[in-house]
């Protein structure tokens, strides 16, 4: 039997304010255990929430971002469960009207253009966390520590159409989602940290069913890579268990890295089970027309904007400018190198961005913020390809030099130490491709027996001879014409 696999994502962000999202208290990460908690977070008799204004700004921010609606009024309710880590035994969330409703979010995934649907995103509040100690005591019991430093930390959690179809998909939508919320500035976007976890529903159906299947969902994933294993190793399982009899329980999972594999955590509620209420200490939310104007009006130029003006301004393909828009850091970088070369060669600036510099970075595991090649020295170098003082080939050789700061970086310091200047004088190359023809008549007589992969061996006979520093058009050019 054939399977179709759906997926689903529910991502956790954690918003960029100084304050929890219903308290004062501080959202910095790393503190002590419960230095960060006060009477709200702790939910002490008599202590209410206060809406963080900064909160909705960002949400208000995302909605704008993925063309949704921002609901001019929404509503918090109270959703009862009991965690060791929740002190209230409830979470202040939203449920019958979310903030934000509806948008989408476009990313490439095997070179095609893909675009999923969000259901909602809304506000709430984060539980704290259980610490799970090695201590154990004299009786053989175990010891666990409860940490309310998280407890009351603003997340907007955005949950996506069950559109996705495989690991590869839901892996490049959570990425482009994360580089939207970086790219905005209302998440940090530090997975290790916590800031953004995603849940993945998963299930699978014959292929041709209309109706879903029985979902699970593996929680708090915090890594790309690990996303992807665990989505594809839950596929395998449901699979295997429908195939052998068995049926898929609606449950929670978790993903184990270490043995690459999900284990079951609880059966999974529905929406029934929590007992929404709306909470009563908290009004309404109401965002005016005015209040959104403002928002959208200091927006930075959004990846989609930026994707298009790279695309009709500087000729880039879809593909290409969705990439260099995959984070702000990158497209900002790539800017300031082809802001320094002429319009048309943007591709070209494109291509070292997206191909060496991109390699680099990922082989020493660094940002671009952190690249020890600055854009202006990218750009520099990249004009001596263009006036032909280099070939592209030299190119790689000199922005590895770059890289390790020889020369203090230089590219033109580099090119000179290293004798890498290309040999561009016309006489000279000539008398090169002359020396080769006479030595190897017989490759002449293939190629001019119709056989052109003779014409490319004498190509490089003449690089040969050249020690590789010849014009590789001018070689070209002028081994066709003696030939002819």
């Amino acid at each position: 039997m054939e399977w179709e696999i759906v997926i689903g994502l529910e991502t956790h962000t954690q918003l960029s304010t100084e304050s929890k999202i219903f308290s004062n208290s501080s959202t910095r990460f790393g503190a002590a255990p419960n230095t960060q908690a006060n009477e709200v977070d702790m939910a002490l008799p008599g202590s209410l929430p206060v809406m963080n204004r900064g909160a909705v700004e960002r949400a208000i921010q995302f909605g704008l971002a993925v063309g949704a609606h921002v609901a001019p009024r929404s509503i918090f309710a109270r959703k009862n469960y009991f965690y060791p880590d929740l002190p209230k035994n409830y979470q202040i969330s939203q449920f019958e009207i979310p903030v934000v409703q509806g948008g989408t979010i476009s990313f490439f995934v095997d070179g095609q253009e893909k675009t999923i649907n969000l259901t909602r995103a809304h506000l709430e509040e984060d539980a704290g966390k259980s610490l799970h100690e090695d201590y154990t005591g004299p009786h053989g019991e175990s010891s666990t520590g409860i940490d309310l430093n998280r407890a009351g930390t603003p997340l907007l959690e955005i949950v996506s159409e069950p559109e996705m179809r495989s690991a590869a998909e839901a892996v490049a939508y959570a990425r482009a989602l994360h580089g939207l919320v970086v790219w905005l500035g209302i998440c940090d976007g530090n997975m290790q940290e916590g800031s953004f976890r995603i849940d993945a529903n998963v299930s699978v159906r014959p292929k041709g069913e209309v109706k879903l299947g029985t979902r699970s969902e593996v929680k708090n994933v915090n890594s790309f890579r690990f996303l992807e294993r665990a989505i594809q190793y839950e596929v395998r399982r449901q699979i295997e268990l429908i195939e052998d009899g068995g049926k898929v329980m609606q449950e929670t999972r978790l993903y184990d890295a270490d043995r690459d594999e999900t284990r079951s955590m609880r059966s999974k509620e529905d929406a029934d089970d929590y007992r929404y209420f709306p909470d009563p200490d908290l009004p309404p939310l109401i965002i005016g027309a005015d209040w959104i104007q403002r928002i959208k009006d200091a927006m930075p130029e959004l990846p989609a904007q930026k994707r298009s003006r790279f695309e009709q301004e500087l000729g880039l393909t879809p593909y290409d400018a969705a990439q260099l828009t995959m984070s702000r850091a990158i497209a900002d970088y790539f800017e300031s190198v082809a802001g320094k070369l002429p319009t048309d060669q943007a591709k070209l600036a494109a291509n070292w961005v997206l191909g060496e510099l991109s390699a680099a970075l990922n082989r020493d595991e660094i940002d671009i913020e952190q690249s020890p090649v600055q854009p202006e020295a990218l750009a520099a170098m990249i004009v001596r390809i263009i006036d032909g003082t280099i070939s592209n080939k030299m190119a790689r050789d000199v922005f590895t030099a770059m890289w390790e700061n020889e020369h203090g970086g230089n590219p033109d310091d580099i090119i000179e130490a290293r004798g890498l200047k290309q040999i561009s004088d016309t006489g000279a190359i000539g008398a090169m491709i002359d020396e080769v023809l006479a030595a190897h008549p017989a490759i002449v007589e293939e190629y001019r027996a119709g056989r052109q992969k003779a014409f490319n061996s004498l190509v490089g006979q003449v690089m040969k001879a050249a020690k590789g520093k010849a014009n590789p058009q001018q070689v070209n050019d002028l081994l066709k014409q003696k030939l002819g």
